[in-house]
């Protein structure tokens, strides 16, 4: 199991850690650093910054949100900073969900996001591929465009730079059975959000096909993201990953479609994360935070001493996890990791 950095996206502002971290995660031997956005910082940029400031270690997007760009910019981006970074790129999508697309992008979310996902997935596979000019009769996305408020004077275009790679890494940030099961058929690797290595139950059925799907092809990639805090005290260390999920589940989404929300449920805590996000919608957020339950934050995360991580570090190798994406602001956790990884 490989070991990656996740650095999320800025709050406030840019923090002054997020390089010296990468440049450690680097130096310790980690395999990939990440980057994502919300409404606020993008995940080119900061990546695009980082490396330049390293040389080996991989550079991933998790995620970058599809609304936010074309399929075809999107690959522009992907495919530049694979040339800068020389050949280091890894491209992680998500589709975020109806109160960003609509909220911030000012765009429809899909009606039928598995559709959305598949024909963005194949504009980028074709941009990179650079086989032929572009060509798309999709639902969601048609190029050249041919909608009756055009002037039907587009043309189909090639990239004029030829990609590095045409095999660059595509990976999708999926949450529903669905959409993870699809996840396994077009793309070279998944990024979830909540991994729990006790509840191999709640992924077997999305990910049953991935055997036949990958058949023949290169190895696919399972990297979740684990808050990671060598401590004393588990209460105290599980506090940031509490907020976290308070937030997530609370906010990040309507009371009637809530996508962290639902995949807790299918977790095993529907009674806990309705009630956090009726605590979080009435205004009492701290209450919300407090309502998610130790049990929880503690099965997807790798708090506590060295000695429990390192024991439950094991259950994370048992399963198809491929890469580990910590979540960690503290250097010394990082090193403690990549010390019980080896």
């Amino acid at each position: 199991m490989r070991l990656g950095l996740a650095l999320g996206y800025w709050g406030r502002g840019p923090s002054a850690d997020h390089l010296p971290l990468a440049r450690e995660a680097e130096r310790l031997g980690y395999h990939s650093v990440w980057t994502a956005e919300s409404w606020g910082s993008d995940a080119f940029t900061p990546l695009t910054w980082i490396a330049a400031q390293t040389t080996r270690i991989r550079l991933g997007t998790a995620v970058a949100q599809m609304a936010a760009r074309s399929p075809t910019t999107t690959a522009m981006h992907a495919l530049t900073l694979d040339h800068l970074s020389g050949g280091r790129m890894m491209l992680g999508l998500g589709l975020s969900g109806p109160q960003v697309v609509e909220g911030w992008y000012g765009r429809p979310f899909p009606k039928s996001p598995l559709t959305a996902t598949r024909e963005y997935v194949d504009v980028v596979r074709q941009v990179l591929g650079r086989e032929g000019p572009v060509r798309l009769d999709g639902r969601f996305h048609t190029l050249p465009y041919r909608g009756a408020d055009g002037t039907g004077l587009g043309k189909a275009l090639r990239p004029i730079t030829h990609p590095l790679r045409a095999d660059l890494p595509v990976l999708l940030g999926a949450e529903g059975p669905k959409n993870i099961a699809q996840t396994t058929r077009i793309a070279d690797g998944w990024l979830p959000l909540y991994w729990s290595p006790t509840r191999p139950q709640a992924y077997e059925a999305a990910l049953a096909e991935l055997g036949d799907a990958r058949a023949g092809a290169a190895p696919f990639l399972v990297a979740p993201m684990a808050h990671v805090r060598v401590c004393d005290d588990v209460a105290e260390g599980l506090l940031p990953v509490k907020a976290m999920l308070g937030f997530y589940i609370g906010g990040m989404g309507h009371s009637a479609r809530n996508f962290h929300a639902d995949l807790m449920a299918r977790m095993g805590y529907e009674d806990e994360a309705r009630l956090i996000q009726e605590l979080f919608l009435a205004g009492r957020r701290q209450e919300a935070v407090l309502a998610v339950p130790d049990a929880f934050a503690d099965e997807i995360s790798l708090v506590g001493p060295r000695e429990r991580i390192a024991e439950r570090l094991d259950l994370w190798r048992k399963g198809p996890v491929t890469d580990l994406l910590a979540l960690s602001p503290d250097p010394h956790s990082l090193r403690v990791l990549a010390d019980l990884n080896q």
